[in-house]
């Protein structure tokens, strides 16, 4: 039976839950934003978003005791956070780069 989360670590396990949620976000938009301009300072600041991302689940896994396969899933959910904007950026510039616009002049 899984352990609930004791009472005082109820708010840290709640703000660092939704502090992945914003982060990730973060990372993702930001990481879009630098390849669009390529802009050093936007590199950073996603990697920057991404770190914070990686220390609030650090915080989620201590305050909510996770063990056993609890961590693989977290150390899975960082990994995937870190190259699902990647991945994403990458098939869109492959899928758009691909694509292209028939006329009706094209159709006669």
């Amino acid at each position: 039976m899984i352990e609930p989360v004791a009472l005082q670590d109820f708010f840290i396990t709640f703000f660092s839950s939704a502090l992945i949620i914003m982060a990730g976000a973060s990372y993702a938009l930001l990481f879009a934003w630098s390849k669009v301009n390529t802009n050093l300072w936007i590199k950073i600041a996603a990697y920057c978003s991404y770190s914070i991302l990686m220390l609030s689940v650090l915080e989620l896994t201590r305050a909510a005791q996770f063990q056993g396969y609890w961590l693989i899933i977290s150390l899975v959910m960082v990994i995937g956070y870190f190259f699902a904007p990647i991945g994403i950026w990458y098939l869109c510039v492959k899928t758009h780069s691909d694509l292209t616009i028939t006329t009706e002049e094209d159709t006669l």
